[in-house]
């Protein structure tokens, strides 16, 4: 079997799942506004703005170093 070590470190993957969940997380918010097409404040504001950060969230994990032992 071939060991090669994985990409990333497990706080990389911890952070990734972080991400991925406020990700989630935005989109549901946008789909449980109660406005028609979604122009209330959670479709056009509040949710959107959640999903952006764990966009940028998840560009954090990607980049963040690994601690050295």
């Amino acid at each position: 079997m071939n060991n090669t070590p994985l990409p990333f470190s497990p706080k990389n993957y911890k952070l990734m799942l972080i991400g991925l969940g406020m990700i989630i997380l935005g989109f549901i918010l946008i789909s449980l506004d109660g406005e028609p097409h979604g122009n209330g404040v959670l479709g056009l504001t509040i949710g959107p703005i959640v999903t952006l950060a764990g966009f940028i969230f998840e560009f954090y994990a990607i980049f963040a170093k690994a601690e050295k032992n």
